[in-house]
C-alpha cells in the first residue's frame, strides 16, 4: 500500500508517544505509574489504528 508524507508523520509521532510510554512502564515496574503508563500505550495503540483509518479513508493519495 503506497502511502503520502502525511501519514508516515502521523505513523511515527504515535510510535513515538508508545514507545515513551512502553519504557518508562518497564522502568518503574511494579508502580502504579507503570500500570497506568501501560494501560495508556494500549489505548494509544487503538487511537494510532483509529486515526490511520480515518487518514486512509479520507486522503486522496492514500486511498
Amino acid at each position: 500500500m503506497k502511502t503520502c508524507r502525511r501519514f508516515s508523520t502521523v505513523r511515527a509521532e504515535f510510535e513515538r508517544e508508545i514507545s515513551f510510554m512502553l519504557a518508562h512502564s518497564q522502568r518503574y515496574e511494579g508502580r502504579p505509574s507503570a500500570k497506568s503508563s501501560a494501560k495508556r500505550a494500549t489505548s494509544t495503540k487503538q487511537q494510532m489504528a483509529r486515526a490511520l483509518a480515518t487518514h486512509v479513508g479520507r486522503c486522496p493519495e492514500c486511498g
